[in-house]
């Protein structure tokens, strides 16, 4: 069944009024069950899963993935499947209440693996789960009441289309409205990956293998899948048996670097990016450690650590990190204000047109507007005095920072509803040059006014993403709303008692809490909370007068060098209307990256893009039929993986 829409006319000329008139008559189903208990349970299920994926995909690769059609498809096959017992198939509106949960869950995590965990590593102490849990909680709240204001301009009146929002919506309208197969064939193709990649990632698992091993079958002797399929090669290598690849005297598996990496998280990852960003990715991981870093190694600019030794970690931190996030900020910024509309179109939102006055016929249904207006000054007060209390950021500041989250929050939602785009990384830089300028010498001011700006933002852009879906669909905003906030609960119960475990249990007398979360070689490299704190201490460098010990003159200029090659790149970018080849922020992000998982990323973009290839020329009329399972195989790849991989970390944690 299509899914009725308003023409370009109609939105252009049409009244606000005439809108909401036109949607109760022809959209709204107000009748139909949504948030129920069993759409609430089984988003609070599916959020809580699927944010454990999250968290383990983000810790490896700074970026946290949509999971809306993911728990659509297991949500529509899970009651299907149920039906054959006696069990009622989910409404449409059920189904799209709970994605709206997972998805909300699945979000909370972007605050644990980026400026909260930046905050511990470079204070060096632990943020009790409950202040985190509490902090992020009270923001993404925030998010909601911030959100719904521009939810009736940006939806109901400019009809932005919000494309994973969209898209999320003509799937639920796909399989409701359907004969169902095309959603169960995407079902059993995430179960089928999920269940492949569980039992690889099983099989690589050393705690698991040993449970298997020496307690079920009772073998004297473990044994486990390499992590890499050609940790054959540098065995032999360290035996002597065959040479050892090096550049500038450092071997590469030293600096991390594998040709085949045995990642299938990583994999899919790499398959829902695609060519162009793993390209990029690949590219400036090469670039980093096989062409700049030996050559400073050579001449003496990049000395070795306190043990005279060279590896990844050591590396980064201490040269390459500033290139990197340097052209990852000059892109982001660049790519944000190079879209004016983005700007023209947000601030637009605050001006109501004259021919919108009339009754409000969607008063009864809508989050009412006194919530967002008493709400978001306590709210705003109340973040305001965790960051004082917990994190030392100063009344002034954390106060100040409410207005600005909400104009940044403006800029954000347009540029979603627009591109379908987030810039919440671009936007967190801009409360941290600001705070840190005014408050060079205290880093958490600007570690956490930046937590605080992204996580609304980025939360009451996601909201207006899941609420998308349900405007098309006829749901009712003040449930889905409501929905959101059990997802956020979901999110926080969830992530972060998982988070403690898996990269603090292992905290040691002696041993920083940076080494504890990212150890050389370690299975983590969390790259956004490097990124966070590169950018505090150049803030802290440029602003606090410690610029001339900490940036050498090699750094320096590959600062500035990063800066014109981010700002080129970009802007051939946007002038060839994405045809230009290469990505800058990806680039960035190759240099920060464990190089392992840059492999891994790219090795699976190249395979689905070769499989796409071959769909394109066939003939046989089944490509579409194949290729719509792509999105699907790749979440279950990274589900299945980074599920079993939590699993063998928590058997670790509590068999010490």
């Amino acid at each position: 069944m299509a899914i009725e829409r308003l023409t370009p006319e109609q939105i252009r000329d049409w009244s606000a009024e005439q809108k909401d008139r036109w949607w109760l008559e022809n959209v709204y189903r107000g009748d139909m069950p949504q948030l129920t208990v069993r759409a609430a349970v089984t988003g609070f299920l599916l959020g809580s899963i699927l944010c454990a994926t999250n968290l383990y995909v983000g810790a490896k690769t700074g970026w946290t993935l949509g999971v809306g059609l993911t728990s659509v498809i297991l949500a529509f096959a899970t009651f299907r499947t149920l039906a054959g017992i006696g069990f009622h198939d989910l409404t449409i509106l059920e189904n799209n209440a709970a994605q709206s949960i997972a998805t909300s869950a699945g979000y909370m995590t972007g605050p644990l693996i980026s400026g909260m965990a930046a905050y511990m590593w470079i204070q060096n102490t632990i943020i009790p789960w409950w202040q985190m849990a509490a902090f992020n909680v009270v923001l993404s709240l925030l998010g909601v009441l911030v959100a719904f204001p521009m939810k009736r301009r940006f939806i109901n009146d400019e009809q932005l289309p919000f494309p994973e929002g969209q898209a999320c919506g003509v799937v639920l309208d796909t399989l409701y409205h359907g004969d169902g197969r095309a959603g169960m064939r995407q079902a059993k193709a995430l179960v089928t990956a999920g269940l492949v990649a569980g039992l690889i990632e099983a099989l690589k698992g050393e705690t698991i293998m040993r449970l298997l091993c020496q307690g079920l079958l009772r073998l004297k002797e473990t044994f486990h899948l390499p992590h890499a399929l050609d940790d054959w090669y540098w065995e032999a290598a360290t035996a002597g048996r065959l040479p050892v690849p090096a550049l500038a005297g450092v071997p590469l598996k030293q600096l991390g670097i594998t040709f085949l990496p045995l990642d299938l998280a990583m994999f899919g990852a790499g398959g829902l990016m695609g060519m162009r960003v793993a390209a990029s990715m690949l590219l400036g991981m090469l670039l980093n450690f096989v062409v700049i870093v030996p050559s400073m190694i050579a001449s003496g600019n990049l000395p070795p650590d306190a043990k005279g030794l060279y590896s990844r970690t050591h590396i980064v931190n201490s040269w390459s990190l500033w290139w990197g996030i340097t052209i990852m900020v000059t892109a982001s910024l660049v790519s944000l204000f190079a879209k004016p509309q983005v700007f023209t179109q947000a601030f637009a939102s605050l001006r109501r047109r004259d021919d919108a006055a009339g009754e409000d016929r969607l008063a009864g249904i809508e989050l009412p507007t006194w919530l967002s207006i008493v709400g978001i000054p306590i709210l705003g007060v109340i973040g305001a005095w965790m960051a004082r209390e917990w994190f030392g950021v100063p009344w002034l500041y954390g106060l100040s920072a409410v207005p600005l989250v909400a104009v940044l929050t403006i800029i954000a939602a347009s540029s979603t509803g627009l591109t379908g785009i987030t810039p919440t990384g671009s936007l967190s830089k801009i409360p941290q040059f600001i705070y840190g300028g005014l408050n060079p010498q205290h880093p958490p001011t600007n570690l956490m006014t930046g937590v605080m700006c992204v996580e609304v933002s980025s939360n009451a852009s996601n909201l207006l993403m899941d609420i998308k879906p349900g405007y098309m669909l006829g749901a009712k905003p003040r449930q889905q709303a409501v929905g959101h906030c059990i997802g956020i609960l979901a999110g926080a119960l969830a992530s972060t008692p998982l988070f403690m475990l898996l990269f603090l249990s292992d905290l040691e007398p002696g041993r920083s809490i940076q080494e504890t979360m990212a150890p050389e070689g370690g299975a983590f490299g969390f790259p956004s909370a490097l990124q966070w704190k590169g950018v505090s201490e150049l803030v802290q460098a440029v602003f606090g007068g410690d610029g001339g010990t900490l940036l050498t003159p090699s750094i320096k200029w590959s600062i500035l060098l990063a800066a014109v090659a981010g700002l080129v790149m970009e802007g051939l970018r946007i002038t060839t209307g994405g045809a230009f080849p290469l990505s800058p922020l990806s680039i960035g992000l190759g240099v920060i990256l464990p190089p392992d998982s840059t492999v891994a990323m790219f090795l699976g973009a190249a395979f689905f893009a070769w499989l796409g290839r071959g769909r394109g020329a066939a003939s046989d009329g089944h490509g579409q039929e194949s290729g719509d399972v792509r999105e699907p195989v790749c979440a279950g790849l990274i589900a299945g993986s980074a599920l079993v991989g939590i699993a063998d970390i928590l058997l670790k944690v509590f068999l010490k």
